[in-house]
């Protein structure tokens, strides 16, 4: 389609646990729409969206991809996510871009536990669904107990809208023209097509009347804007079947996503903020052609030919090369030399980008992952509501190979962590150390592995450091005196302070509770900085401080000698004393634990967390002999654990992280830390 306007656009994750098929799908969505004339396979690595050759070698996503196609006059950007569970930000990060999510699910495996987090997650931005069931071909499938299990786990709303016929091999319509003559695998046409009629009518009083009183038949035309609204309110989740494989349910599916799924005119409105924090309230942002132009950018990606690439969807107004954007609140504009439209790797470019579109600049430095950019100042202070990306609580200490690439070695971390918000780096100034945390072991190996053959870095690795906090267990005070003289002008500050403890997650506070002037306004920024200085780098183990307050409540400040370093220093040092009077102790994080395995193996499981400080919270059974298994346990006690459970389960075993809260760590192992930081401080 060469020119389109916002009314022709959909935007569609296509999300699910690893393995489900979402790429061999989409693969058959461009073939059956025109846009490519045959299907790349996985396996030889000739797909569209998985073009990345960390990608290609594994045979599974690893990153996000937009790939679009016409059918129908309808233009339809698809997004193709990562399904491993370690990636889970990757795809979460793309939430803001679409409209619609599309779940897909392996007829074999049924619900999985990535595909229940990534409801969840889509359910919260308030995003219309759709369930897409795959692999419809393969055999011994109970269609009717796989519907029974997505109604259980994703409630009643789910409803089919086409079904499964000739063991797999046909798929039957139940909404636009249905049959009910036809021979359907589980189920049947009047059914499955009663039901979506009465769901629908349900939110529009008038036209149940009309149905219910009347007994008249409704027609898709009819039943399309409270469709559109049962998909805004949750009230419904089309269930589509289909095999990309065979090609069955394909070109039913793209009639589903063309004609019912809705435009950005029709979804939800994007959950847009001015302001920070308790000041932070809604503003509306329409689709309008005519407005200021308001984009959000949804993915970063980092090519050492190319440079860096941002790639947005436009929310408002339009886009075209040679507009004028801000980045945030940058007082600076950039010019959009070249408007890009992506197709996997490819690149075009494009005259202008409506409301709706996903477009990208290149070479735009100041673009980062979750920037708003806008043609007016007014719009300075957007931001969208954030996501709750899964926590880098698995880390891995880092240097170069060879001395003197420390700053080629921090250009690619800086590079690989702005393509992906679930890195974080941490630099322990007391250890010397750099740190990349991830969300586990394989997050970690795979941007390693990326850092050395795009980025040409290679490093030498520590034994993955668990991210340990500190806090205090009681109220204390401290106090230091810091009075420095060389001749001439000298240093004086001296700083009364008390520390108290917080509920674990409440962070760090500061208040400044000085009267009197005895220590002047100016240089309670410096005691606050002192203070932060320890906060970061630890007071009895290395490790960053949390959950307490500090209240600064008294001083003494020279009229000559007094300035802001000084400050600094007594901040600190009174930090210091009074942390070493409230109690200190390590926490140490504890994550929720999730297998599924042979049912079998659910014994030696079991057994094997209790031996490992941790605490089973919930067993289940699956289908196909199979069994689901939770539990706290320290994220210190998972330490080579796929290893370990591919030896209790023959291979057959799966598990997933996410991180819980913290605790304390037990008496030796904060001995062991705080000695190993003393001897680390004595060496240094």
């Amino acid at each position: 389609m060469a020119q389109y306007s916002t009314e022709n656009i959909r935007n569609i994750a296509l999300l699910g646990h690893v393995g489900c098929g979402k790429t061999t799908l989409l693969e058959a969505l461009l073939v059956r729409s025109g846009e490519i004339p045959s299907a790349g396979s996985v396996e030889k690595g000739a797909t569209l969206s998985d073009f990345d050759p960390q990608e290609k070698e594994l045979g599974h996503s690893l990153y996000t991809s937009v790939c679009s196609l016409d059918y129908d006059e309808a233009h339809i950007n698809f997004i193709d996510t990562p399904g491993y569970p370690d990636f889970l930000g990757r795809a979460l990060s793309i939430l803001p871009a679409v409209d619609s999510a599309a779940l897909v699910i392996n007829a074999q495996a049924g619900v999985e536990m990535v595909t229940e987090r990534l409801m969840a997650a889509v359910k919260k931005r308030e995003l219309c669904r759709m369930i897409i069931v795959n692999k419809i071909d393969m055999n011994d499938i109970d269609f009717a107990q796989l519907m029974e299990s997505i109604c259980e786990a994703f409630g009643p709303e789910c409803l089919p809208i086409n079904l499964p016929a000739e063991s797999g091999h046909a798929v039957v319509d139940c909404y636009f023209a249905p049959d009910e003559s036809r021979v359907t695998d589980f189920s049947s046409v009047e059914k499955a097509h009663s039901a979506l009629v009465d769901q629908v009518v349900e939110v529009d009083e008038k036209l149940m009347e009309v149905y219910l009183e009347q007994g008249q038949a409704l027609n898709p035309e009819q039943l399309h804007d409270p469709f559109e609204q049962a998909l805004r309110e949750g009230h419904l989740i089309p269930v589509c079947f289909v095999s990309a494989q065979t090609g069955a349910g394909v070109e039913e599916l793209l009639k589903v996503i063309s004609h019912l799924m809705p435009t950005p005119l029709e979804g939800n409105p994007p959950q847009f903020l001015k302001g920070e924090g308790a000041e932070a309230r809604k503003v509306t942002v329409e689709p309008d052609p005519g407005k200021h132009a308001i984009a959000h950018v949804f993915k970063v990606a980092v090519d050492p030919y190319v440079g860096k690439l941002g790639v947005f969807r436009i929310h408002q107004g339009r886009i075209s090369p040679n507009s004028q954007m801000y980045v945030g609140d940058a007082r600076k504009p950039f010019k959009v030399a070249h408007l890009l439209k992506l197709q996997g790797k490819k690149t075009r470019e494009t005259a202008y980008g409506v409301p709706g579109d996903i477009c990208a600049v290149a070479k735009v430095d100041d673009i980062e992952f979750d920037s708003v950019l806008h043609d007016s100042t007014d719009e300075e202070q957007y931001h969208l509501k954030s996501i709750d990306f899964p926590p880098p609580i698995c880390g891995v200490a880092i240097e170069p190979v060879r001395r003197g690439d420390e700053q080629k070695l921090s250009d690619a971390l800086q590079k690989v962590c702005a393509e992906d918000p679930s890195l974080k780096l941490e630099h322990r100034a007391s250890l010397n150390e750099t740190v990349m945390y991830g969300v586990s072991d394989l997050h970690l190996r795979v941007v390693l592995q990326r850092m050395k053959q795009q980025f040409n870095v290679e490093v030498v690795t520590h034994p993955p450091s668990i991210a340990y906090k500190e806090t205090i267990s009681k109220p204390a005070e401290g106090h230091y005196r810091h009075k420095k003289q060389t001749g001439g002008a000298g240093q004086f500050g001296e700083v009364y302070l008390r520390v108290e403890p917080l509920e674990r997650g409440q962070g760090f506070e500061f208040e400044n509770k000085v009267v009197g002037g005895s220590i002047p306004s100016q240089y309670i920024p410096g005691v606050e900085k002192g203070v932060r200085q320890v906060l970061e780098s630890g007071a009895i183990a290395g490790f960053p401080l949390q959950d307490l307050r500090v209240t600064v409540y008294d001083g003494k400040h020279h009229s000559v000698d007094s300035k802001e370093i000084a400050f600094v220093t007594a901040g600190k040092k009174a930090f210091l004393d009074a942390v070493t009077k409230a109690q200190p102790v390590v926490l140490e994080p504890m994550v929720r634990l999730n297998v599924t395995a042979p049912a079998a193996s659910v014994g030696d499981i079991t057994g094997d967390i209790s031996g490992s400080r941790g605490m089973v919270t919930g067993s289940n059974a699956l289908s196909r002999n199979r069994a689901a298994v939770s539990a706290l346990i320290p994220l210190a006690e998972l330490d080579n654990y796929q290893s370990k459970l591919k030896s209790m389960t023959g291979g057959e075993g799966a598990y997933t992280l996410e991180f819980s809260h913290y605790d304390y760590a037990p008496p030796k192992l904060q001995h062991e830390l705080m000695d190993r930081f003393k001897q680390k401080q004595g060496g240094g």
